[in-house]
């Protein structure tokens, strides 16, 4: 990427040049993986959990040449054979740069499917496809996990949104998966996810195959002071002034939630003031939220009349630590605690809500702003 392109992305990773600080959770999850400790990487969507894992395998890359990275992503999953699938592809995707051994030996393990093996017709570069018979799927998943066992090199996997596996009509998919992976020593793992309460119960309760199995790591906002300096650093180069007050307005409505924050100072950059202010802030925010009308009006249209009075009194509020309390009740148009209680249950499940250490918020940190509007 070139430095006249925006460097404020929104989706996908660039490199750690393009990557906002996160020193400090960078380092940490390096030396928990190379000294044997899976992780559980737990955050809201949208935190900046993706783009960590990506940068934490360039820092692993830099310092061992020879080392695997595999990221994949579940949450399109809705059973053990797509998990399988999804596994499958990562490992072999990573495996087509590894060269003509890796994938003559990956051939020869993977004897419950079927694979073809082709060359890119542009970069000259061999590729990989992968049929899964449904009836193997289980021993699929073995020779994955022997594969990589038996690789010469250190294996690092992220298997983000893992929660989803416990949604699986599958029976038995955490045990069958922690008998794998507790005999790799040679393969580290990031599992991580958002929904907070599923991960949780996955890894903290005594009746789950991977209790105490991890590390858990919390990722949080990133520091502002780090943010304004990444910022207004790019902002310069393209000679844009970047006021500390004004990014401070931008932090604190938003957070510091990183693809919020980065949604936004995408499109300064793009609009290019000579210096940035608030109503520069005001008029990204609100197109961001016109663009997004007509998705939060569906949103609000299949919630029942109590939560799209909870809802709005959340985002009000902007942070509710007490739904039950009188004052609150009152406050939300609701009648009663316990009608406060059932509308509250289907916005955390829904993840029209989500429950902080120092409160309930909308999830949506836009979709909050567009709600106190309504108000």
């Amino acid at each position: 990427m070139t430095d006249s392109l925006n460097p404020f992305f929104i989706y996908g990773y660039g490199g750690p040049k393009y990557f906002c600080d996160r020193k400090e959770e960078t380092e940490q999850l390096v030396s928990s993986l190379e000294n044997g400790r899976n992780i559980t990487l737990l955050s809201p969507r949208r935190m900046g959990k993706t783009g960590l894992i990506l940068r934490v395998f360039d820092e692993i890359k830099k310092r061992d040449k020879t080392a695997a990275c595999f990221y994949v992503d579940i949450f399109p999953t809705r059973s053990l054979e797509n998990f399988v699938a999804f596994l499958g592809k990562a490992v072999l995707g990573t495996l087509d740069g590894l060269g003509k051994k890796a994938l003559n030996a990956a051939v020869a393990a993977f004897k419950s499917c079927k694979m073809s093996v082709t060359v890119d017709p542009v970069t000259g570069l061999p590729q990989s496809g992968i049929e899964f018979q449904p009836k193997d799927t289980k021993n699929t998943l073995k020779e994955i996990f022997d594969y990589l066992k038996n690789a010469d090199r250190e294996c690092f996997v992220a298997i983000d949104e893992f929660q989803q596996i416990g949604e699986y009509e599958d029976d038995g998919v955490e045990a069958l998966l922690r008998s794998y992976i507790q005999f790799c020593p040679n393969v580290h793992f990031i599992f991580s996810g958002s929904k907070h309460h599923l991960m949780s119960e996955m890894f903290s309760s005594v009746e789950h195959p991977f209790y105490r199995s991890t590390e858990i790591f919390h990722l949080y906002a990133i520091d502002e002071t780090a943010y304004y300096e990444f910022a207004n650093g790019w902002m310069k180069k393209k000679g844009i002034a970047l006021p500390k007050p004004v990014f401070h307005d931008l932090y604190e409505r938003l957070e510091g939630h990183t693809w919020y924050m980065q949604a936004v100072l995408n499109r300064l950059y793009e609009m290019a003031p000579e210096s940035v202010c608030l109503d520069d802030l005001n008029m990204c925010i609100t197109k961001i939220m016109m663009s997004e009308m007509d998705i939060y009006q569906r949103m609000q249209n299949v919630l029942t009349s109590n939560q799209n009075k909870l809802l709005i009194a959340i985002a009000y509020e902007g942070c509710v630590s007490a739904v039950n309390s009188g004052d609150f009740v009152r406050k939300s148009g609701l009648k009663t605690a316990s009608s406060v209680n059932r509308a509250l249950e289907y916005l955390l499940d829904k993840e029209y809500v989500m429950q902080t250490p120092k409160g309930y918020v909308v999830y949506d940190k836009f979709f909050a702003l567009w709600l106190k509007g309504l108000m």
